[in-house]
């Protein structure tokens, strides 16, 4: 039920005792009173009717190469249109869109534009890209927004992309997989007292989203932001990309610089040679792919064959120079080269 505005009452939540409801758009699962909203800032309870404030209302939208989403083996070289709403279901002291996704807590106020899922399906047919990408803040946070737009995606051959803190429900995510073709999932960390300290949830629901996403059979990537004495510990990666490997070895793991931001001024960038000792920590888990972010050079955005070492695909930024990739495999050994490439 569309209720004027940008507000629509909520698909995935339960009424309760006293007029309050209990929301399982994302893994809080927050119990929200009469009046009040979730710890999202967008979810609201009215007079026993949860609603989303949210809907059809972008904060951000822009025609993005897909390697932005970060996802190197997902139709490479294509274009996404990207959207996102305020609000997000995390708080983390390091968030680099902060002045969006933590607007609806802090400043008490929700801004955006009206733009209606049939609109974006169309404006991202008219800019040929192939991909809709639910990104910026947490889509798990607008799923009723994302949900509507990416069945009307599908409709029209464009495929759905979210890049998310891997916060969704069981729930949400059933609902919503069959329309899911790609994410790009933040594993934070993978200690639990980490992610309540620094973000403000939990670990365990990410892992069982990263979990779900790949039995389900979507093309999933990994990232994780490299914080200096935060999650860089040897034992920690070690974690991190066994946690991967087990999941799927082909599974791409971006491991990316930090660079202080927020709340989180007093942590140094990430040394450069951190990064590519967490790559190589990666590639001895067994992980086939493992992708330097925020740092230029030295081979850490291409990708290579895992069996014979060939360079595959050569970039510059978010720019493919080069793909040798054919019906999937290698060129030079024939090894397929896990991906979604045509």
């Amino acid at each position: 039920m569309q209720t004027g505005g940008n507000m629509k009452e909520a698909k995935l939540y339960n009424k309760k005792k006293d007029g309050k409801v209990e929301c399982y758009t994302c893994a809080q699962g927050c119990t929200i009173a009469p009046g009040k909203r979730g710890l999202c800032g967008v979810m609201e309870n009215r007079e026993g009717t949860l609603y989303s404030l949210v809907y059809g209302k972008t904060i951000a939208d822009n025609t993005d190469p897909i390697e932005k989403k970060p996802l190197f083996h997902f139709l490479p070289g294509t274009l996404s249109f990207s959207i996102a709403t305020a609000g997000c279901n995390m708080r983390c002291k390091h968030c680099q869109n902060a002045d969006i996704s933590q607007s609806p807590r802090e400043n008490k106020t929700i801004i955006g534009r009206s733009f209606p899922p049939e609109e974006v399906v169309k404006t991202a047919s008219d800019n040929k890209c192939r991909s809709i990408a639910y990104t910026y803040t947490e889509p798990s946070i607008f799923w009723d927004y994302s949900f509507d737009t990416a069945k009307l995606a599908r409709e029209k051959r464009i495929k759905n992309v979210f890049v998310t803190n891997g916060y969704f429900s069981k729930e949400s995510f059933q609902e919503i997989s069959k329309y899911m073709d790609a994410a790009n999932i933040d594993l934070k960390s993978f200690k639990d007292e980490t992610y309540k300290k620094i973000c403000g949830a939990r670990l365990q629901p990410v892992l069982d989203t990263i979990k779900r996403m790949n039995e389900a059979g979507v093309w999933i990537e990994v990232t994780t932001l490299l914080i200096p004495d935060v999650n860089d510990s040897k034992e920690e990666l070690k974690d991190i990309a066994g946690f991967i490997a087990e999941c799927d070895p082909g599974i791409p793991w971006h491991i990316s610089r930090f660079y202080p931001t927020y709340e989180m001024l007093d942590k140094p960038p990430t040394p450069v040679d951190a990064i590519w000792r967490a790559m190589d920590i990666g590639y001895e888990a067994g992980l086939h792919f493992v992708y330097a972010g925020n740092v230029r050079g030295d081979d850490g955005e291409n990708t290579f064959c895992y069996s014979c070492g060939a360079r595959l695909i050569r970039r510059i930024g978010y720019q493919i120079i080069d793909n040798t990739i054919k019906d999937g495999k290698c060129p030079q050994c024939g090894a397929e080269i896990e991906g979604v490439w045509r």
